[in-house]
Formats: structure tokens, C-alpha cells, sequence
């Protein structure tokens, strides 16, 4: 082995850095690994990312926001800028550049960790490596030509990084807008894929949507309040929190010029096929926004206050192409979501059918002295959010502390 250490966190982000800050104040002897730079993540986001969340649901233990501006969204930049302030405030013991190529058992007990400069052994390890690991594309995405370029969302910088023409961006959830928007509003002729996506305004009440979820108890929704654990990889409510927050959805998409189309089916002879299923997906999103208004009303009558006013939906035009040539196009963007990654790297069999992992509170419940923190309805549904990563952060570090395997290394309990 070529080194040995006790306590192994995986990931330099904000679920990385939480439990990290958690660990040191029980005392407990760790170092997080981060195979770039710390929030590398967050950095690779396209030029103009911002929060879709206020920054008032910035709440990190010992790291929540405190600048001037609560109800607005922070830019990309800030908010790497913020997870290395975090970082620096309890010196987190963070070695950058580190990759974690396979995690694999030991032989006698405990975890191999493999790198570029050699092999680690740990007797316990966290993995914090992101709520969504890897991008997924439809199956037809393999049949578009070859000469037309493909990117998924992590590859997209700005317009101006695309090649001339119009784009076709494959997915509808919050990044999909967003993209879109952005691509319309540069002057690109924009053809958006739909799915089904919940919607809701940004702001009821004068209050914004995020405020209406954690005061209804949306965001502490668990697997077991979906309608299937497959739920788990349904489409964000779509928003935007560019321009101080606005409106983004397929309503406001469509009156802005983008060209709505049903889901992506692939491509045949230089055309782009599509479901004619979009008023479906536009009622999928009307329903979930109903089903929002109805929880909003009775959280409010419960308390004894005013039910803000809560418009219906504007009547919408489901007309759409089925299929749509290919020629004048410049790119085909895929926003269609991501899956767990862990099966590449994590060579442990600790994951159900769908690449989750099996555990309790964030403690494995296959592998001994193996912890989760960041995964995406991991406890709750803001379990990967900057408003809920710290909860769970703070109970997978007691877990940590009171595990047996973790006692030679506890030094302040």
C-alpha cells in the first residue's frame, strides 16, 4: 500500500465539504479527496449558470449565507467563490487533484482506493461525489448523423461555443429551459424536446417557489412519498433564476419563440422524429402545479392565514411537428437528465437495480464502514440541495463517530 489513512471522504463539493466541517467538529480525523479543485463541479457549469434557488436556502453547517443579497441567485462564480470561503473557515483538510479512479474492498478488511499516485488504504470511506454523476441520452440520440454535433449540457459553454445554425436541445427540465432561453434570446432558432416537467410561477404571494416547498414539506419528501422510487429521476421544476428570478416554462418558452416539440424519438434520412405527446407533457406539468396550489392553500388555512392567489394555467397551443429536418442545424444539446455513476468506479455491491445506494440515514446497510452524503433523495428530496445536504452531512458524521471502525481516529468525542 502506499499510503494508509483512517477516514476517506470522496468529493471536494458542498456534501463533501459539509461533512467534512461535521466530522471536525467531533473531532474525528479525516481527509477529503477532490479530483480537481474544490466545487469543480460548480465550476464546470456553462458561463452564465446561476442558482435556481435563493441564496437564503444556502444553509451549510457553520456555512449558510450571509452577504446582501438573500432572495437573489447567486452566479457560478459566487458560489464556487462561497465553497471556498467554507472550505477555508474550518481548514478543511482537502487534497486537490486527487482522483479516485476504483474503490474496492480489502483483501482484510476495509477499502482500496486507487489513484493515479498510488493506492490509499481506508478502514472507512464516504462517498460525496454529486447527486448526478453521469448524463443520459435517449436511446435515439445514436441515430443523428455523425457530422452534427452532439454535447451534453456539461459540455455547453455559451451560444457563442456552438457551431452556426439552429439548435435542437433534448430535454425540458430546469437545464433545458434555461438553455434554451439563453439560445433564443442570442438570436438561435431553438426547437426544445419536451418531457414531463412540474412547473410552478417563481413567486405567490410575493414569496418565492422554494420558500412554498419547504413550508409545505415538499422538500422533506422521501422515496416513500413518491409514486414509484423510478420517480426519483423526474425533471426538476422548471425555473430560472437569471434576471432576479422569473417564469420559466413551457408557456413562457413558447411566447419567447422556441419551438416546442414532443419527446425525441431519434432520427431517419437527416430527420429529427418527435411523440405527439406534448399536450401530455404540458398537462403532466399543470397537474403537478395543481397538485402545488392545493398544498400551498391547506398549509395556509392550517395556519390560519390568507391563500395567496393562485391563477390557473393560460390555455395552451399543443400544436407541434412530429418530425423536423435536420439540415441548417448547428447542434443538438442533451439535457435529458443523469444517472447514478458508482457502477463504473465502485466496485462493491452496495447499489439497487437503479445505481442508489442500499442504506440507512447514509450508512450502507451492505457494506460495513461505507457512508453516502449528497445523492439525490439520498434521506429527503433536498438531500443534494445547498438547503439539505448539511441535515444529512450532520447524522452520516455521528454515524461516523460511533462506528467501531472509526474509534482510532475519533480525538475529540
Amino acid at each position: 500500500m502506499d499510503e494508509r489513512l483512517g477516514l476517506v471522504v470522496v468529493g471536494g463539493g458542498q456534501a463533501g465539504l459539509a461533512v467534512s466541517h461535521e466530522l471536525s467538529a467531533l473531532g474525528v480525523e479525516h481527509v477529503v479527496l477532490e479530483r480537481s479543485r474544490v466545487a469543480q463541479t460548480w465550476r464546470d457549469r456553462w458561463d452564465s449558470f446561476c442558482l435556481v434557488t435563493p441564496n437564503w436556502s444556502v444553509r451549510l453547517p457553520g456555512g449558510v449565507y450571509t452577504g446582501d443579497d438573500p432572495d437573489g441567485y447567486m452566479p457560478r462564480d459566487d458560489i464556487v467563490r462561497h465553497l471556498e470561503a467554507y472550505a477555508s473557515s474550518f481548514a478543511a483538510p482537502v487534497r486537490e487533484a486527487v482522483e479516485v479512479t476504483t474503490l474496492d474492498a480489502a483483501p482484510d478488511g476495509g477499502f482500496l482506493l486507487a489513484t493515479p499516485d498510488g493506492v490509499i488504504r481506508a478502514d472507512v470511506v464516504v462517498l460525496a461525489t454529486g447527486a448526478y454523476q453521469r448524463p443520459h441520452r435517449p436511446a435515439g440520440a445514436a441515430t443523428l448523423p455523425a457530422g452534427l454535433l452532439q454535447i451534453d449540457a456539461e459540455g455547453y459553454t455559451s451560444e457563442a461555443g456552438l457551431p452556426p445554425g439552429k439548435v435542437l436541445v433534448v430535454g425540458s427540465g430546469q437545464t433545458g429551459c434555461q438553455l434554451a432561453e439563453e439560445l433564443r434570446d442570442a438570436g438561435r432558432d431553438v426547437f426544445l424536446a419536451c418531457g414531463r416537467a412540474p412547473w410552478f410561477p417563481r413567486r405567490i404571494g410575493g414569496r418565492d417557489l422554494v420558500y412554498w416547498a419547504v413550508e409545505t414539506g415538499s422538500f422533506d419528501d422521501t422515496v416513500a412519498d413518491l409514486p414509484s422510487p423510478a420517480a426519483r429521476f423526474y425533471a426538476n421544476i422548471q425555473a430560472s433564476g437569471h434576471g432576479g428570478g422569473h417564469d420559466l416554462h413551457y408557456r413562457v418558452l413558447q411566447a419567447a419563440g422556441v419551438t416546442l416539440v414532443g419527446h425525441f424519438l431519434g432520427a431517419v434520412d437527416g430527420r429529427a422524429h418527435f411523440a405527439p405527446d406534448l399536450a401530455d407533457s404540458v398537462a403532466f406539468g399543470d397537474a403537478r402545479y395543481n397538485d402545488t396550489r392545493r398544498k400551498i392553500a391547506t398549509t395556509c388555512s392550517e395556519r390560519g392565514v390568507p391563500i395567496p392567489d393562485m391563477p390557473d394555467p393560460v390555455p395552451f397551443d399543443a400544436t407541434a411537428p412530429e418530425s423536423i429536418s435536420l439540415t441548417g442545424f448547428g447542434a443538438v444539446v442533451f439535457t435529458s437528465g443523469f444517472r447514478p455513476d458508482y457502477s463504473t468506479w465502485v466496485h462493491l455491491d452496495a447499489f439497487d437495480e437503479m445505481g442508489f445506494p442500499i442504506h440507512q440515514d447514509g450508512a450502507s446497510t451492505i457494506v460495513p464502514g461505507l457512508y453516502f452524503c449528497g445523492v439525490h433523495f439520498l434521506r429527503k428530496r433536498k438531500s443534494s440541495l445547498l438547503i439539505g445536504v448539511g441535515e444529512d452531512a450532520t447524522i452520516v458524521a455521528h454515524k461516523i463517530a460511533h462506528d467501531t471502525r472509526a474509534q482510532d481516529f475519533v480525538t475529540g468525542l
